[in-house]
């Protein structure tokens, strides 16, 4: 008996963004520059095949700079973090590099600026996420207010409501943002928004990605880790496009083939911190169980790239 034929679309673009690709190189090169061990705040990118590979090369992966000695590089994840964390990195004349993306670091600066104008901040995003922390951590304490919901929204009490401005984490849904946006401007008329939107292309791109192969597919697989929050949306951005089954795995070997019993059509992408080679473990699996189709679906081309800090432009060269 042969094996049942099933249909596989590969969302495009899918994995690695720029920021994570730039973050990973940074330990990479400060490796090299340095050699083992390295220490690293906070997981670099949230995805456990990229840190245990890390790992093994010899970075040593903390939570606090209190876990860290001071003779040895320490480098920040991309997630960004409070500026009391580089302050106290100087103070100790630790040799340190951020590895914070740079639209991250966009949102600091936004809330820096309208701190400066005497705005206060209003965020939206997922309480305790790294990047949430670190966005927060730039200005002093009481001067963000965060908001996770649209009901949140009407629980804010502002110092001022006419003096409110709003910035968003880089990876939240862009149509839950567009709702808690809508509820922010519908209570203060005055609150200024971001230039230029503040969810990233990446997380974007993924999500219309995902919106474009739903109507085809049976069954939605994203190849991310549980604590990565723009993977954890493509699941919920699946969902509310109308896949009856969206899960989110690590790996092939997560996988459970019997919620996918009779099921003809199969959507796969991967979170921004998922390394290419985990969609093509997945694909192997199919290939092993199914008499496969792979139908790539491409809805955007993306050829940004960040560069890496100075301190280690030497060692690319």
């Amino acid at each position: 008996m042969g094996k049942p034929a099933l249909t596989l679309y590969l969302a495009a673009p899918r994995g690695f963004c720029a920021g994570v690709d730039r973050a990973i190189k940074i330990v990479e090169l400060a490796l090299q520059k340095w050699g083992a061990p390295v220490f690293v705040r906070h997981e670099i990118v949230h995805n456990k095949f990229v840190v245990d590979g890390l790992r093994e090369k010899g970075a040593v992966f903390v939570e606090d700079l209190d876990e860290c000695p001071d003779d040895r590089p320490v480098i920040f994840s991309a997630h960004g973090v409070p500026k009391s964390v580089p302050q106290e990195a100087a103070r100790r004349q630790m040799v340190y590099v951020d590895a914070t993306c740079p639209l991250v670091s966009k949102v600091h600066i936004e809330a820096e600026r309208h701190h400066a104008e005497g705005l206060q901040m209003v965020m939206i995003g997922h309480a305790g996420h790294p990047e949430v922390l670190g966005t927060m951590g730039q200005l002093p304490e009481g001067e963000v207010l965060l908001v996770e919901t649209v009901e949140d929204v009407a629980h804010l009490a502002p110092r001022d409501p006419a003096r409110l401005a709003y910035i968003t984490q880089t990876t939240l849904s862009v149509d839950d943002t567009a709702a808690i946006v809508a509820a922010l401007e519908a209570r203060f008329p005055a609150i200024v928004g971001p230039a230029k939107e503040d969810i990233c292309y990446a997380t974007t791109n993924r999500q219309a990605a995902v919106k474009a192969i739903a109507p085809r597919i049976d069954a939605l697989l994203v190849i991310g880790a549980p604590n990565s929050s723009n993977s954890r949306r493509l699941v919920e951005v699946g969902r509310a496009a109308g896949c009856a089954y969206a899960q989110l795995v690590q790996r092939a070997e997560d996988i459970d083939w019997r919620a996918l019993d009779g099921v003809g059509a199969v959507g796969v992408t991967a979170g921004a911190s998922a390394p290419e080679v985990l969609v093509t473990e997945v694909i192997d699996a199919f290939r092993d169980r199914f008499d496969l189709t792979v139908e790539p679906v491409e809805t955007a081309r993306e050829d940004i790239e960040f560069k890496v800090p100075r301190v280690l432009r030497e060692v690319v060269a």
